[in-house]
C-alpha cells in the first residue's frame, strides 16, 4: 500500500495516501466546531445565567461522562470499525446543540436541563476523539507519524485560532442560542465529509476479543494500566490538563467580570493562543521525536507552570495575551511527543481500546480543572491559578519519572 513512499518523509507524501485528505478535512471541520463549543458554552452560561460556577459545571458535564464510557467506545471501535461511529458522534453533537439552542430561544432551558443535554451528548465524544487518532497508525506508515501527528496537533491549533473568535462573535452578535444552533451545523457537515471515508481494520482483528463488549472494555483498561508508557502518560497529561481546564474558565471570567471587556476579546485571546502554536506544531513535526519524547513533555510543562503563575500577580489584558502566546507555543511539542509515544508503544490490535482509555485518563484533568475553577473563581481567582501551577509542576515530575525512556 505504501510502496515507493518509504523514503519520502514529506507532508506531500502523507496527503497522497488514500483517504487521508478526506479524513483530515472532516476532522478539521469538526474540531473547529468543538473549539467553538468549548468557548460558546462558557460564554452562554456566563451571559445567560450569570454564573461562573455553572460555566464550570457545564464544561465538566460536556466532557466527563464521555470519559467514563470511553473504554466501551474503544471496544466498539475495535469491533465495528471507526468511520461510521465517528460520524455518529458528529450527528449526536448536531442534535444536542440544535436542541439546546432551540430550547433557549423558547425560554425553556433551565440550568439543570442544560447540564443533562450536555452530559448525554458527551457520551459519544470518545468515538470521534479516539476513532480518528487510533486510525492514523493503521493507514499511515511509521516514517510519516511525526508528519500526521504534527497536522493532528496543528489541527487543534487551527481550530483554536478560528473557533473561539467565531463563537464569541456569534454570541456577541446574535446571542448564545443562535450560536449553539450554528455551531451544531458544522458537525453535520463534518459527518457528511468523514462518513464516506475508507475504514481499514486493525491487523489481525481486535486482540483478546470476547463475545462481550464490556469484557473487551475491561481488557482495554487492564492493557492500558499494565502498559508503563500509557500509565505514565495518564498521570502526567491529566495533571497538565488541569491547568488547561482552569484557564478555560478563568480567562473568560477575568475578561468579562474583572476587566469589563466583551465576549469578542475572549475569542481573540484564545485565537492568539492557537496562532502562536501553529508554527510550533509544524516546526516540531519536522523533528524526529524518538528518544526525545520525555524532554518534549517535561520542559514545556515546567515552562507553563512559570507562565501561569505570572497571572496571579498581574492579570491585565497585556499579560493575558503574553501567557496565551506562551501556552499555545508550548502545547505543540507536548502533543507531538504524546501522540508518537503512544503510537509507538501500543500494539496495533489494541489501538482502539488502548487509545480510548488513554484519552480518557489523559483528558480527565480538563473537566476537573474547569469544574474546580468555576467554583473557586467566584471567591478567589488566585486560588484557582495556584492549583493550576501546582498541577503543572506535578505533571513535569510525572513525565520525568513515570514515562519510561524506552519501550
Amino acid at each position: 500500500m505504501h510502496s515507493g513512499l518509504e523514503h519520502d518523509h514529506s507532508y506531500g507524501a502523507l496527503l497522497k495516501l488514500p483517504s487521508v485528505g478526506r479524513i483530515l478535512l472532516g476532522m478539521q471541520i469538526a474540531r473547529v466546531g468543538q473549539s467553538m463549543v468549548a468557548v460558546a458554552i462558557v460564554l452562554f452560561t456566563l451571559t445567560s445565567y450569570r454564573s461562573a460556577a455553572l460555566a464550570g459545571v457545564a464544561t465538566f458535564f460536556n466532557i466527563f461522562p464521555g470519559l467514563l464510557v470511553s473504554p466501551i467506545a474503544g471496544a466498539l471501535l475495535d469491533r465495528h470499525g471507526r468511520m461510521l461511529l465517528v460520524a455518529l458522534d458528529y450527528v449526536v453533537a448536531l442534535a444536542a446543540l440544535t436542541l439546546m439552542g432551540g430550547l433557549a430561544l423558547a425560554g425553556s432551558l433551565p440550568a439543570w436541563l442544560l447540564i443533562v443535554i450536555t452530559g448525554i451528548a458527551s457520551l459519544t465524544n470518545p468515538l470521534s476523539a479516539t476513532g480518528l487518532r487510533s486510525l492514523f497508525p493503521l493507514i499511515v506508515p511509521p516514517h510519516l507519524w511525526e508528519r500526521v501527528n504534527a497536522i493532528d496537533s496543528a489541527g487543534f491549533i487551527v481550530a483554536a485560532i478560528l473557533g473561539p473568535p467565531i463563537a464569541a462573535g456569534f454570541v456577541a452578535l446574535w446571542g448564545g442560542p443562535i450560536a449553539l444552533v450554528g455551531i451544531g451545523a458544522s458537525f453535520g457537515v463534518a459527518a457528511v465529509v468523514i462518513g464516506r471515508s475508507e475504514d481499514p481494520a486493525a491487523p489481525g482483528g481486535p486482540a483478546g476479543a470476547s463475545v462481550s463488549v464490556l469484557a473487551d472494555a475491561w481488557s482495554g483498561l487492564v492493557y492500558t494500566w499494565r502498559n508503563p508508557t500509557l500509565r505514565g502518560l495518564a498521570f502526567s497529561i491529566s495533571s497538565i490538563n488541569v491547568a488547561g481546564g482552569v484557564l478555560n474558565i478563568v480567562v473568560p471570567v477575568i475578561v468579562l467580570e474583572r476587566l469589563r471587556f466583551g465576549e469578542t476579546v475572549v475569542g481573540v485571546l484564545f485565537a492568539v493562543q492557537g496562532l502562536a502554536g501553529i508554527t510550533s506544531a509544524v516546526a516540531f513535526g519536522r523533528v524526529d521525536s524518538r528518544d526525545r519524547e520525555r524532554a518534549m513533555l517535561a520542559l514545556p510543562m515546567a515552562a507553563i507552570a512559570i507562565s501561569v503563575s505570572l497571572i496571579i500577580f498581574r492579570s491585565d489584558l497585556a499579560m493575558l495575551l503574553v501567557i496565551m502566546v506562551i501556552y499555545g507555543a508550548l502545547q505543540s511539542p507536548m502533543d507531538i511527543a504524546l501522540f508518537t509515544l503512544r503510537q509507538r508503544r501500543t500494539e496495533p490490535a489494541w489501538m482502539g481500546r488502548a487509545f480510548a482509555v488513554s484519552f480518557s485518563f489523559n483528558y480527565l484533568g480538563f473537566p476537573l480543572g474547569a469544574a474546580f475553577a468555576g467554583v473557586a473563581a467566584a471567591h478567589s481567582i488566585a486560588t484557582a491559578l495556584s492549583v493550576a501551577v501546582v498541577m503543572c509542576l506535578a505533571a513535569t515530575i510525572f513525565a520525568v519519572f513515570l514515562v519510561p525512556s524506552k519501550a
